[in-house]
């Protein structure tokens, strides 16, 4: 009998006939769970019948999360291209577009778990001071399986990986038009893709449903809309005092990471433009006056390229 233990997991993501290894840190989880249908089971002649019966023939989406250090390698560019990128599931039009596809496999020292068919429905970057930078994931996918033990083999063309892994120490760069956006204590940016699954149970499948190798599973889904968001939080002084309640529906919003010991006037390790966008500036009292602001993105539908730094 062995255990299995988080820390010796390694994810893999084959992606277009390609495998992919990616190293995240101990933020690594996935599960699925079946939805239950309840039922009442009291009649008039029976009123002792106060608890409900149940049936259970469909499951939920699979859902996973992960994070990943942006090195100095850019070995994650991968990672990157599948949250922002859309495909055209129709060549003739173009209004057809989908999320990139892909599957996961996670392997540990007894089992490899496989997440069928993934989508990535957010994405955070952190760039606070001075601190690793790393992407949270979370996505879902259609069917979550044990495919195999340790020694699976999973499919895919493998990807040469470089002989190093340098994690990055950034700072945040930000622009906001004319404002003073200096004394910066964090910035954070979140790509939300809102996933619709259709609808996909039936009564003729669910009659034939015996226990979870034959249950309903997702199959489709539709993208309802995508949010490009944040904040960016300074220290209020007395030379941006009068930004403490600013607002705009129509400005050119850049962010960047520089790496720590290089200049401002750096083009940033990763950089990520929004043009146009749109912010409200909040006063915040405590030991020392802060000041943020929340923005958000007016044109999100070419979103890989206003990523403009990390290739």
């Amino acid at each position: 009998m062995s255990y299995s233990f988080l820390r010796e997991s390694k994810l893999y993501i084959v992606y277009g006939g390609n495998q992919y290894r990616i190293y995240t840190n101990t933020a690594l989880s996935f599960s699925q769970t079946f939805a239950e249908d309840s039922y009442p089971v009291k009649t008039l002649h029976d009123q002792s019948k106060m608890f409900e019966g149940t049936t259970i023939t469909k499951a939920n989406p699979a859902v996973f999360s992960f994070s990943v250090p942006l090195t100095q390698e850019k070995d994650e560019s991968l990672v990157i291209d599948l949250i922002t990128d859309l495909v055209a599931t129709n060549e003739s039009d173009i209004e057809s577009q989908q999320l990139k596809s892909f599957d996961i496999y996670v392997q540990t020292n007894s089992s490899t778990f496989k997440i069928q068919s993934c989508v990535i429905t957010s994405a955070t970057f952190d760039l606070g001071a001075k601190s690793q930078f790393l992407t949270s994931i979370e996505g879902q996918g259609i069917k979550l399986s044990r495919v195999g033990d340790e020694s699976y083999t999973i499919p895919g063309s493998v990807q040469s990986e470089s002989a190093t892994r340098t994690p990055k120490l950034v700072y945040p760069v930000v622009s906001i038009d004319s404002l003073n956006m200096d004394n910066i204590l964090s910035t954070n940016l979140q790509v939300q893709n809102n996933v619709n699954w259709t609808q996909h149970e039936t009564l003729q499948r669910s009659l034939d449903v015996t226990d979870s190798s034959n249950a309903m599973f997702p199959t489709t889904y539709t993208i309802g809309t995508r949010v490009v968001s944040g904040t960016i939080k300074q220290y209020q002084l007395d030379t941006n005092i009068t930004q403490f309640d600013d607002f705009s529906t129509n400005s050119n919003i850049n962010i960047k990471a520089v790496e720590v010991g290089k200049a401002s006037s750096d083009s940033g390790f990763w950089a990520m433009q929004l043009n146009p966008g749109m912010y409200t500036a909040r006063l915040e009292v405590g030991d020392a006056y802060t000041q943020s602001y929340d923005f958000r993105s007016l044109d999100n539908t070419a979103l890989g390229t206003r990523l403009t730094q990390y290739s």
